[in-house]
C-alpha cells in the first residue's frame, strides 16, 4: 500500500466563511476589477466594491423573503455573472447553495429540490421556470421561485424586497456562519442510479481556495484574468471561480460555446479552465483549417516540433537546432494558436477526464502548458494537480496542500484531507460505503510514485473482464480514440466476451468538413456512411493509436459506427459528459451482440 501526503497549507479558522472574501476585497481592494460582465457584446468592469454592494442587496432580499440560516436555495442557470453573484448572496444570508444543471429534466430537478428540501430556487429562463412549475405541487418545502431573466429579473426583485433590511442585520447573519457549516450540496451527475448530494462545508471550499492559490501562484494573482465557460453547476468551474475572486483575478463568464473563440478574443484571459474535449477541439480545428488552407505540411511539422520540444524540456536539455526550429514555428504557427485563445493566455487547467499525453506535449510545446488536475465533487474539485514546479505529462501531479493519497491493495485511489467531504446528504448508507476512517474511496484506480506524482489508470467499477479472464480498463482506450476529430464518443465493451470491441459515434461538428475533404455527398448522413471505407479507415487509425497502450489481449478487435451520438437527453451521458454505460449497453444491446456474431 503506497501513500503520499502533501504538507498542510494555511489552516482555516473556525469563524471563517466564504462570504468573508467579498467584504475583505471590498475593504482592502475596493477599486480592483473583480469581474468583467458581458452586456450586449461589451465587457463592463465590476469592481470589488460594486460586487460587495450587489451581493449585499441580493442577500438582504433573501433575508426579507424569509430565507433562514441553513436553508437550501437552488440555482438552475447556465454560466453567467448572476450565478456567481447569487451564490455569494446565498452564503451571505447564511443559506446553502444547491446547484442544478440548466439542462436537467423536470424529474431530475424534482429529485434535487425534494431531496435537499430547498425552500427557494432561482431559475434562468421561462423553460426552467416551466420545469419547476410542472413539479411544484409535489415540493412541500419550496416557497419561492425567482427568475434571472424576464419581466421581473430576480436580482432587481430581491434588491427591492430587501430595501428595509439593514447592513447590521445582514452582517450579523453572515457572521453567524462558521467554517464547519454547510456551504453547498452538489448533486453528482449520477452515472449509475440517482444523483447523491455531496455536502461541502465552508472549510472544504476555503481549503480548496488556499490549495489552488498555493499551487498556481503565477496564475492566481491580481492582474490576471480567467474566462469561465464550463457549467458552474460543476464543482471544477465553481471552485476556480471562487478561487479567482479570492485571489483578485478578474473573472468573466460565458456559456455561448459557439462564440467562445470570439469571447476569448475580446476578453483576452491570462489562463483558461476546461475539460480535455475543449483542448481536443482547439487542436483538431486548427489542424483541420491548416489542411483545408493547403498549409497542412507546415502544421504537421510544427506539431511534431512542439511535441519534440516538450519531451526535450522533460529531459532537461533542448538542442540548439530544435530550439531554432521551435522559434521559427513559434512565429509561423504557435503564435496564431495562442492568438485564438485571446493572445495573453500563458497556461490552462484541465480536469474532469484524462488529457492525452501527445496533446499535453503539444500545448506545452506551443507555449500554453496544460496543468492537469484530478478530483471529484467529493473533494471540492482538485485533490491533486500538476503545477509549474511539479509537472509530469501523463500524471495529474501531486496532492494539493493538506491532502493525502493512498493506493489500496486493489489499486483504488483513497483520499483524505481538508478538501474531502464529510457526508452524502440524507444518505448514511452511501456515506458509510465511501468513507472509512476519514479516507474517501474514490472508485478510481491509480498509481503513485515515490515523489508523489499520481497517475489515473481507470475506474474500478468500469473494469471489463473478458471471457479469458483479462482485466481491461476501458477509459484509457476511449480517451485516446476521442482525440480523433472524427470521433465524438467511444465506449469499449467486452465483459465476459471473447475479445474487446467498441461502439463509436461521429462528431457532428467535424463531420461536414470531413465529407468535403473526402469527396462524400454533402447530404450523406452518418448512417449512410457507416460502412464507408474512408470513414472506417480513419476510425481504425484512432483504434490503432489506442491499442498501442495495451497488450494484444486488451486491444480493440472490432468496432461499429452508430448512427446517432450519445446525448444527455437520451440519458446516455451525464451533464459533465461522462458515459452512463448501463444505459448505452441497454440502448445498443443489438449492436453489441452483432459485433460478436460476425
Amino acid at each position: 500500500m503506497r501513500e503520499y501526503s502533501a504538507p498542510a497549507g494555511k489552516p482555516v479558522t473556525d469563524d471563517e466563511n466564504l462570504a468573508d472574501v467579498v467584504w475583505a476585497n471590498a475593504e482592502r481592494f475596493s477599486d480592483v476589477v473583480s469581474f468583467r460582465r458581458q452586456v450586449e457584446g461589451t465587457w463592463l468592469d465590476v469592481t470589488a466594491k460594486d460586487f460587495a454592494d450587489q451581493v449585499a442587496a441580493v442577500a438582504k432580499g433573501l433575508i426579507a423573503a424569509g430565507i433562514g440560516h441553513g436553508d437550501r436555495v437552488a440555482i438552475m442557470s447556465k454560466t453567467r455573472y448572476e450565478w456567481t453573484l447569487i451564490d455569494f448572496a446565498i452564503w451571505a444570508a447564511g443559506a446553502v447553495t444547491v446547484p442544478i444543471y440548466e439542462t436537467s429534466s423536470p424529474e431530475q430537478v424534482y429529485w434535487i429540490l425534494s431531496d435537499s428540501a430547498a425552500t427557494a430556487v432561482l431559475v434562468e429562463t421561462d423553460t426552467h421556470a416551466g420545469a419547476v412549475d410542472e413539479i411544484r405541487g409535489r415540493l412541500t418545502a419550496l416557497r419561492h421561485t425567482w427568475q434571472i431573466e424576464g419581466a421581473s429579473p430576480a436580482v432587481d426583485e430581491l434588491t427591492a424586497l430587501g430595501a428595509e433590511v439593514t447592513d447590521e442585520d445582514l452582517h450579523a447573519r453572515r457572521r453567524e456562519v462558521s467554517a464547519a457549516e454547510l456551504a453547498t450540496i452538489v448533486y453528482t451527475s449520477g452515472t449509475t442510479g440517482r444523483p447523491k448530494g455531496v455536502e461541502l462545508t465552508h472549510r472544504n471550499l476555503l481549503a480548496e481556495i488556499r490549495a489552488d492559490i498555493e499551487a498556481f501562484p503565477e496564475l492566481m494573482e491580481q492582474g490576471n484574468s480567467l474566462l469561465c465557460f464550463l457549467p458552474l453547476a460543476h464543482i471544477l468551474a465553481r471552485a476556480l471561480a471562487v478561487t479567482a475572486l479570492s485571489a483578485r483575478v478578474t473573472l468573466g463568464h460565458t456559456s455561448d460555446v459557439k462564440n467562445l473563440v470570439a469571447d476569448l478574443g475580446t476578453f483576452r484571459p491570462t489562463f483558461v479552465v476546461a475539460v480535455p474535449r475543449v483542448f481536443e477541439k482547439v487542436y483538431n480545428s486548427a489542424k483541420q483549417k491548416a489542411h483545408s488552407d493547403g498549409k497542412g505540411k507546415i502544421f504537421d511539422a510544427a506539431e511534431a516540433t512542439a511535441v519534440e520540444y516538450s519531451h526535450a524540456v522533460d529531459k532537461g536539455s533542448v538542442a540548439f537546432g530544435l530550439r531554432a526550429k521551435h522559434l521559427v514555428f513559434d512565429k509561423l504557427v504557435y503564435s496564431k494558436l495562442r492568438a485564438a485563445l485571446g493572445g495573453r493566455c500563458v497556461a490552462a487547467v484541465s480536469g474532469g477526464a484524462p488529457l492525452g499525453e501527445r496533446l499535453a506535449h503539444f500545448f506545452r510545446g506551443i507555449g500554453v502548458p496544460v496543468f492537469e488536475g484530478y478530483g471529484l465533487t467529493e473533494t471540492s474539485a482538485a485533490a491533486a494537480v500538476s503545477t509549474k514546479t511539479a509537472f509530469r505529462v501523463g500524471t495529474v501531479g501531486k496532492p494539493v496542500a493538506g491532502t493525502s493519497v493512498r493506493i489500496a491493495d486493489d489499486g483504488e485511489i483513497l483520499l483524505k484531507g481538508s478538501v474531502v467531504f464529510g457526508a452524502y446528504y440524507n444518505n448514511a448508507a452511501a456515506t458509510a460505503e465511501s468513507l472509512t476512517d476519514g479516507w474517501f474511496h474514490t472508485g478510481d484506480l491509480g498509481e503513485l510514485d515515490d515523489e508523489g506524482f499520481l497517475k489515473i489508470t481507470g475506474r474500478k467499477k468500469e473494469i471489463i473482464v473478458t471471457a479469458g479472464g483479462k482485466n481491461v480498463a476501458p477509459s484509457g482506450l476511449e480517451d485516446t480514440m476521442k482525440a480523433s476529430p472524427l470521433i465524438s464518443q467511444a465506449m469499449v465493451v467486452g465483459d465476459q466476451r471473447p475479445f474487446i470491441a467498441a461502439l463509436v459515434t461521429i462528431d457532428e461538428e467535424f463531420f461536414p468538413s470531413w465529407k468535403t475533404q473526402h469527396g462524400k455527398p454533402a447530404q450523406a448522413t452518418v448512417s449512410d456512411l457507416a460502412a464507408d471505407a474512408d470513414l472506417l479507415k480513419e476510425i481504425q487509425t484512432a483504434v490503432d493509436e489506442a491499442n498501442k497502450q495495451v497488450s494484444h489481449a486488451e486491444a480493440i478487435k472490432k468496432f461499429t459506427v452508430l448512427a446517432k451520438d450519445f446525448t444527455e437527453a437520451s440519458g446516455e451521458i451525464t451533464p459533465s459528459l461522462k458515459l452512463k454505460r448501463n444505459v448505452v449497453n441497454k440502448n445498443y444491446a443489438s449492436d453489441i451482440e452483432a459485433l460478436y456474431q460476425r
